[in-house]
């Protein structure tokens, strides 16, 4: 077991790190690499991101977890290298494909959707999938949003309960992503319940680690409301386009997607656009509660084009993203990968590694450089960071704003989360 050199009261910073006798692979020298009981998902990596980047970075850059069965990638520099390598694929269609031959109808329709999913695709799929949504989503598009944003923001914070403890997320996360991607795509902002009612369902296999031990009511259900909404408003911004982004893409290059590519790509939008931005909003107010200095940087807008970025370096929801190694074995970062072996791409040791970021466990709104990479890197950088950089912004420092003593009831509770994700869940709040 390694012990963190200086953690609080000697004691191990991530107890589930312990070296095992195999030896998997080889490294540079025709050393032995030394497999690690990583576990990504236990209690110790979520709520101490640094001190398991200083346990496990001086190990080396890629390292063989014996919990997960796979390769982890993990400094800064390898994980930007794999999300650029062409040889770790992203695909997740082709496994999910194979389970649905064993699994009910429904299951199967759930992966045609996902099919239309740009980040579970690799090229030339993947750029087919994602050039009539880059086009469509442009910086004029996304900047003509902020008047929305603002909007939306003041109506919902003139609603939030005063003097009173209220759960954040419901009352606030949540909506506001859900209304924002609405006005994006051009649909009624009173439907976002249903959205929020389908995405959970859907939800079940985009976070599952073992697609196929997954219920199919939920997934079916949200399958079918989903195909069924955006079925037809698709064909209806065929015949009347408006201002929005279905419309564009439909009038942009979207007709050589197929129908339920096209439906795929909506729901991608509207997942994405709101989910992790919930929980982008909730874990930026726990984080911030214990750092007044940093609240009155925003409020005070000395951090406003920076600070969106140090909190999803620091709080991002992801933790890390799946690869494959591909059909053939080649090396990287010093070990030799096998074809089909899975790789972890853990974004939340790179987002805290040294040999980058100055003082790591330091937040810091006005850091710069900051070449995190929680919106991903290369061919799948999201193309929705900008649209999420603004939303994060605008919402914290009207929040402030106006409740500047705006804090947890539970300052201390837990982040929780599995190998791919973290966060905090619900929230409770109050402001005096």
């Amino acid at each position: 077991m390694r012990v963190t050199p200086g953690h609080p009261g000697g004691q191990p910073a991530v107890t589930t790190i312990r070296r095992l006798g195999s030896t998997i692979g080889r490294v540079a020298g025709g050393k032995g690499v030394v497999a690690l009981q990583i576990d990504l998902a236990s209690s110790e990596v979520n709520q101490d991101p640094v001190g398991f980047a200083a346990s496990v970075l001086p190990n080396g850059p890629v390292q063989w977890s014996e919990t997960h069965r796979g390769w982890l990638v993990l400094s800064h520099a390898a994980v930007s290298d794999a999300f650029r390598e062409t040889r770790l694929s992203a695909d997740r269609i082709e496994p999910l494909q194979r389970l649905a031959d064993e699994r009910p109808e429904e299951f199967a329709k759930a992966v045609e959707l996902l099919s239309g999913w740009m980040i579970f695709r690799d090229p030339p799929a993947h750029t087919h999938l994602r050039d009539p949504v880059r086009r469509a989503l442009t910086p004029r598009v996304v900047d003509g949003l902020r008047p929305v944003i603002d909007g939306l923001v003041e109506q919902l914070i003139a609603e939030l309960p005063r003097q009173d403890p209220y759960d954040f997320r419901t009352e606030f996360a949540e909506p506001l992503p859900a209304l924002v991607i609405a006005a994006l795509l051009g649909v009624p902002g009173s439907d976002r319940h249903e959205f929020k009612r389908w995405s959970d369902g859907l939800a079940e296999i985009v976070f599952s680690v073992r697609p196929g031990t997954v219920p199919t009511t939920a997934v079916a259900e949200a399958v079918d409301d989903f195909t069924e909404f955006f079925g037809g408003l698709i064909d209806h911004r065929r015949r009347h386009p408006g201002d929005d982004l279905i419309s564009a893409m439909v009038q942009g290059g979207a007709d050589r997607l197929t129908a339920m590519e096209l439906i795929g790509a909506c729901t991608l939008l509207l997942f994405a656009g709101h989910e992790t931005t919930t929980n982008m909003l909730v874990s930026s107010i726990h984080l911030l509660a214990g750092h007044p200095e940093q609240r009155r940087r925003l409020v005070d807008g000395e951090v406003s084009t920076t600070a969106a970025d140090e909190l999803l370096r620091v709080a991002g929801p992801a933790k890390s993203m799946v690869r494959r190694v591909g059909p053939e074995p080649f090396r990287f970062h010093g070990v030799d990968l096998e074809p089909r072996q899975k790789t972890f791409l853990v974004i939340l040791a790179a987002n805290h590694d040294p040999a980058v970021f100055d003082d790591p466990g330091a937040l810091d709104l006005g850091r710069q450089p900051n070449p995190h990479l929680g919106f991903g890197w290369g061919l799948h950088h999201c193309l929705g960071a900008p649209l999420a950089r603004m939303e994060l912004t605008i919402a914290l420092r009207a929040l402030y704003r106006q409740f500047p003593d705006l804090r947890p009831t539970e300052p201390d509770r837990p982040w929780s989360g599995n190998e791919l994700g973290r966060g905090i869940g619900k929230l409770s709040v109050i402001a005096s």
